[in-house]
This record gives C-alpha cells, sequence and structure tokens, in this order.
C-alpha cells in the first residue's frame, strides 16, 4: 500500500480535502483524508509507504464522454464554419479522399490521439465509430471506453435487419471489462424514424448498456425535424439517401426523439445547442445525460451552447471534445475551461462533476472511475497548482495545461 500526500485531494463527492492523503493498493482507493483529521479506516504510516507529491491537486481520471478517434486524421484538415452544413461537407469531402479507414496515417494518427488523451489526464472515452476501427487500439490502451457503433440510414427497407447487423458486428469483438462495446444511432436528419425504434430494441437488450446520438445540434437540423426542408434535405437528396415517403414530425428533435420511444436513462444526447427549455426538461424526465462539445459546437458553426440553462435545468451533464476535426486537442480541461467561460454562474464543483462522475455514470463506468472513493480505481490524476490556491475548483476549470498533468497509478 502507497499513501500519497498532496495539497488537496477532490473526491468529487464532497468538498476538496488541504493537505490531504489516499491510499492506494492494488490499484484501488483504500482509503483518503485530511491529515490531522480521526479516520480509523485509514490504514497505518507503519502499513504503508510514504509518497509527498508536492503541491498538486489530486482528482479522478477525467471522462471525455465524446469522441470520434477514428477521426484524428483529419486534424488541421477541416477549417472553422459560419453553418454547421458546411462544416460536414467539408468533412465528407475530406473523407472521400481515404476511403480506406486501416491505411497506416489513419490508424497511427488514432493512436496518437490515445496517447495525447491519457497525457491530458483522461481515463475513460464515450467513441463513436463508423468502422470498428479504434476497438483494438483502445483494447492496447490504458484507456477505458465505450465504443459505440453508430448506425445511419434514413431511407431503409428494414430497419431491423440494419441494426440487427450492427449488433453483431460488436458482439464479434468479444468485448473486454475494460473496453466495452454499443450501439449509436447518428442524428435525426441521418436516420429514420424505424431504425431509431431498432436501435432502442437492441440496446434493451442489455439493460446496462449505453446508447447515444446527436441531438438538436444546429438550427438546419431543427429546421429539417419541424419543416422538412432546408440544408439537410438537400444533402439526402444530393447523396441518393432523401425518403420522398417521410413526413416531417413537426416537432422540436428532441420530442422526435423522445415520441420515437429513443429517449431514456441510458442515452448520451450529444452537444443540445439548440435545445429549448421543453427540450431540457425531457430529458430530466427521461433520467438522460446531455453531453455538451462547446469547442466543437464554436468550429462547426452550431454555435455556443447555452451551458447556464443545462444545468438550471437539472439534466445531467457530461463533458465531450468531440473530434480533432473540430477540436483543436483531445484536452477535457480545455472543455471545462470553455464552460466556465459560457457559465461564469455555475460552479465549478458541478462542472468538475461533469467532467468525472457524470461521465462515467453516462458510460456505465461510475462502479471504477469518476470519484475518489474506496474500492474505485486508482487511476488518479495529479495537477501542479500554486502556491497560495485558495479556491482550487476553480483553478481547475480555468485552463489546465499538460506540462501540469501526471498519473499517480
Amino acid at each position: 500500500m502507497i499513501r500519497y500526500h498532496a495539497s488537496w485531494i477532490l473526491p468529487i463527492t464532497e468538498p476538496p480535502i488541504a493537505d490531504g492523503w489516499v491510499v492506494a493498493d492494488r490499484g484501488r482507493i483504500v482509503a483518503y483524508g485530511a491529515y490531522g483529521a480521526v479516520n480509523r479506516r485509514a490504514p497505518s504510516h507503519a502499513e504503508t509507504g510514504e509518497v509527498d507529491l508536492g503541491r498538486v491537486a489530486v482528482l479522478p481520471g477525467l471522462v471525455n464522454a465524446h469522441t470520434h478517434l477514428e477521426l484524428s486524421y483529419l486534424r488541421d484538415e477541416v477549417p472553422p464554419a459560419a453553418a454547421f452544413v458546411t462544416w460536414i461537407r467539408a468533412v465528407m469531402a475530406a473523407r472521400r479522399k481515404r476511403p480506406s479507414l486501416t491505411a497506416p496515417e489513419i490508424l497511427d494518427a488514432m493512436d496518437l490521439a490515445i496517447a495525447e488523451s491519457i497525457a491530458f489526464g483522461t481515463v475513460l472515452v464515450g467513441d463513436i465509430s463508423n468502422t470498428l476501427v479504434s476497438f483494438a487500439a483502445l483494447a492496447r490502451s490504458r484507456l477505458a471506453a465505450v465504443v459505440f457503433f453508430e448506425v445511419l440510414g434514413f431511407n431503409v427497407d428494414d430497419a431491423d435487419a440494419l441494426v440487427e447487423h450492427a449488433a453483431r458486428e460488436i458482439e464479434a469483438l468479444g468485448p473486454t471489462e475494460r473496453v466495452r462495446t454499443s450501439l449509436a444511432a447518428h442524428a435525426p436528419y441521418s436516420v429514420g424514424p424505424l431504425v431509431f425504434r431498432a436501435i432502442r430494441k437492441a440496446v434493451d437488450r442489455d439493460p446496462f448498456a449505453p446508447y447515444s446520438v446527436h441531438v438538436a445540434e444546429s438550427i438546419e437540423e431543427s429546421e429539417f425535424v419541424r419543416h422538412g426542408g432546408g440544408p439537410w434535405r438537400q444533402v439526402l437528396e444530393e447523396v441518393g439517401t432523401w425518403n420522398p415517403a417521410w413526413t416531417a414530425p413537426g416537432v422540436s428533435p428532441v420530442q422526435f426523439l423522445d415520441d420515437s420511444g429513443f429517449v431514456g436513462s441510458r442515452l448520451l444526447a450529444v452537444h443540445g445547442v439548440q435545445m429549448t427549455p421543453a427540450d431540457l426538461a425531457r430529458l430530466v424526465s427521461r433520467g438522460a445525460t446531455l453531453v455538451t462539445c462547446p469547442r466543437s459546437n464554436g468550429h462547426t458553426g452550431a454555435g455556443a451552447p447555452p451551458i447556464e440553462d443545462f444545468y438550471a435545468s437539472g439534466v445531467h451533464v457530461a463533458v465531450g471534445t468531440d473530434s480533432l476535426a473540430s477540436a483543436p486537442d483531445l484536452s477535457v480541461f480545455a472543455e471545462l475551461a470553455t464552460l466556465r467561460a459560457l457559465a461564469p454562474s455555475v460552479p465549478a464543483s458541478r462542472l468538475l462533476a461533469s467532467a468525472t462522475i457524470e461521465g462515467a455514470r453516462a458510460l456505465g463506468f461510475d462502479a471504477d472511475y469518476g470519484t475518489i472513493e474506496p474500492g474505485k480505481s486508482a487511476r488518479l490524476v495529479a495537477v501542479d497548482v500554486p502556491a497560495g490556491t485558495g479556491d482550487v475548483e476553480e483553478y481547475l476549470v480555468s485552463g489546465i495545461h499538460r506540462d501540469q498533468i501526471r498519473w499517480i497509478e
């Protein structure tokens, strides 16, 4: 057993502990507390080795609840856009240049992205994949993950067959305890109503499996779901997937998904830039998690998410970076700094919970990650903090650099 001493310990579920310690044994947390405080559960000094980490804050590894590792090769290739559909067209064009996602440059970029995630203090990711190529790379790494096999299909003859084929693909991978698989729907403008229902039916075979969807990301999406027209219909017609029998639901994207039976407590609803108070209330009533990716939203032209509204609504909020096609790096700490800038009234403690326990819970890994407490994984991050730091939580959401971060275990 090793007792680590630090200026601050952040359990996440309780206030930071100044002049604290945490004991780890064989990769698991045994106990934690403050020096000078009585704690009968704490091992004695004779039972433990002692490591003084210095002027650092120790917190759980962060959770990146939404990314696309297989797009890492597009770093710096897709410029910012004023409109989301413009950005999507640029991504589609860039992907057409490299038809094989098993090309060495693509695999190498993915490995580098995983290494970068770890260097930024990330312990767990929710990765969206169209090819499942990221599964093997994640299994080789120290990251824990849910790899979501993303299903698209707006004009599909047999929705059940499409989804069952995807389900067999992920079952064939033989998911591990640390890298799991599930299904995701892409978005309301690229997935038909029967496909949404088939995905929900498939994931419900595992009562603990999370599932994901991009929703309420852009104005164009809301226009399409409400009225059936606009840029998204044009894109569907151009790529030959428009369904002339489809009728616009005439409601918001969130209500459309809810009316389709897709919204539930295991759903990760990603982006939400265009969500209304009524949309957020629906997510709250179903127990769903909203995953916000604010830096990506600015890059893609989706707009600035209403972060303060998210927290005021009471919805579960987790944090994602999205892909390197729309974010400069995979730093969850940088996303926290953006959240702080967009939502100055939200307590730093809630932002940190979003980047740890909320993401871990949404991905189904909260038994191991997300907080400092006995029995959980000792994959803990130490962040250098300046002398005299009073509000350590506020400091941690104000912009942490890569060279301040190191792993304990």
